[in-house]
């Protein structure tokens, strides 16, 4: 048997990280067992389906790496891929169900099943359909028409008898239905619910495995009882646990962002994201942490996967980036974080060789501090500004001292009398200076700094004085000098 397994989301809203966690594991299953993985986007909402959603998850899928062998782009002998292209298909069987009596036209109005809903609720009854409509005769039937009702079809749900739902991560679990009741599988606009259309194109698409949230178990004895009344195989069920926040509720934007766009211009790394997101409910026996793609694949397996919730944290996500960008290579990692430079007009396209060595030195200064690719216009905005703020506290500590001016006038000097700077020769200069003014090396090191940057902390002081060049660090004292008369 090859493995069949999809990714089904509904363009509704953004790709949260919930959603590419299941595709994640489902992609891996199929790339371990080497079988497919199906994308297919599930649209027939038709009021809040939006077309910039739907490109939205292809784009952010791909930016993962999480490629499909089937769907949208790529096409495949069991599409369409768009629910909303299949419209005949769950048309031709729910007819197919009604000439067989296993599902019956149903005329009862939403707001009259509203309120027999809110009467069952208020008697602690569980809200299932009553089956008004399930034996209606041909007289009751044509006075509704005539009345102007658009009925829905409703399945036939076995009045007595037990739904065993076999799942490969909870075992067997059983449900009564008597609990479930007739439900709807096409609306009366001709669109199919989730549970028929799910059906339909899972057996259709001979998919083999679902995987999916734990919050979708309850619908599983419904599709069940369809697969049941078409004779098709149901295929194997695994339903992961659910992610929550770190205060243990659902997963919500108060736990900070959780849609895969924002994380994608913050500038997170593809694969930190896969990484973090596949320990989320799922490790190793011996615990590993960082993962290449193939080995991801090679040691997934359902096997492992908790029975328990996953807490999303989005400290550790950030901590796990910044360790890949350390470990990237410092070309590459220029490559990216010029986009963001781009975006606040320091580089423009078509660097000079001059130019792209600059932007790499200041990434290789940088690089140890960087969390997420977007923290370089902060960390760096001194070297790109000339006129950037100096921070309020870094003056009064550092340059608002008696001897500050004269050490400054000192330095600039120093470096005056040099061609250009270097970095040993420029710390063997200051350290000399400090004993010549009898002053500690950090009450020399320190004004320097906050001349040079406006801030307290940064790169290594002799690097970034070098990265920034004589003329501009001689400009720099001078500027912090008028600060200081002023």
């Amino acid at each position: 048997m090859q493995v069949r397994v999809r990714f089904a989301p509904s363009p509704t809203g953004e790709l949260h990280i919930g959603g590419v966690r299941t595709a994640l594991f489902n992609w891996l299953f199929a790339r371990h067992h080497k079988g497919r993985f199906i994308l297919r986007i599930e649209n027939t909402d038709l009021l809040r389906s939006q077309e910039d959603f739907t490109r939205s998850i292809i784009e952010n899928l791909k930016w993962l790496g999480l490629n499909w062998d089937e769907g949208p782009e790529v096409g495949g002998e069991y599409g369409p891929y768009f629910q909303s292209e299949r419209l005949n298909i769950y048309r031709e069987f729910a007819d197919k169900l009604l000439r067989e009596g296993k599902a019956y036209l149903c005329y009862c109005l939403p707001e009259e099943l509203e309120v027999k809903k809110k009467k069952m609720q208020e008697k602690g009854i569980p809200p299932v359909y009553d089956g008004r409509c399930r034996n209606l005769s041909q007289e009751e039937r044509r006075r509704f028409e005539r009345e102007g009702r658009k009925p829905t079809f409703r399945f036939r749900v076995p009045q007595v008898g037990v739904i065993k739902v076999k799942d490969l991560l909870r075992g067997e679990v059983s449900f009564d239905s008597k609990l479930i009741g007739d439900f709807i599988i096409l609306k009366s606009d001709g669109t199919p619910t989730f549970n028929f259309a799910n059906v339909i194109d899972d057996a259709l698409m001979k998919i083999t495995h679902v995987i999916r949230g734990d919050d979708h178990l309850s619908n599983t004895p419904r599709q069940l009882l369809i697969y049941d009344a078409l004779g098709f195989e149901p295929p194997y069920y695994a339903h992961i646990p659910m992610i929550l926040g770190k205060d243990g509720s659902k997963l919500s934007k108060r736990h900070g962002a959780t849609s895969v766009s924002y994380y994608r211009e913050k500038g997170y790394l593809p694969w930190a994201v896969v990484n973090y997101l596949a320990l989320l409910g799922w490790s190793t026996p011996d615990s590993q942490q960082f993962f290449t793609r193939e080995e991801l694949i090679e040691k997934f397996s359902l096997e492992r996967v908790n029975k328990s919730p996953a807490i999303f944290d989005p400290q550790k996500l950030e901590w796990m980036n910044a360790e890949y960008i350390r470990k990237m290579d410092t070309r590459k990692l220029t490559e990216l974080v010029i986009p963001y430079l781009k975006k606040k007009g320091w580089v423009k396209d078509g660097l000079s060789t001059d130019e792209y060595n600059k932007v790499l030195q200041i990434v290789k200064l940088e690089k140890d501090r960087l969390r997420v690719l977007s923290d370089i216009t902060k960390l760096a905005n001194f070297f790109f500004e000339k006129d950037f703020p100096y921070d309020e506290k870094a003056v009064e500590k550092r340059l608002k001292k008696d001897y500050v001016p004269f050490l400054l006038k000192r330095i600039k000097e120093e470096v005056e009398e040099k061609k250009s700077l270097e970095e040993k020769d420029l710390e063997e200069t200051l350290r000399r200076l400090s004993e010549e003014l009898g002053l500690s090396t950090s009450k020399v090191f320190h004004p320097l700094r906050v001349a040079l940057t406006g801030r307290m902390e940064g790169p290594g002081l002799f690097e970034l004085a070098c990265a920034l060049g004589k003329e501009e660090v001689l400009r720099r004292i001078d500027r912090a000098l008028n600060l200081l008369r002023n």
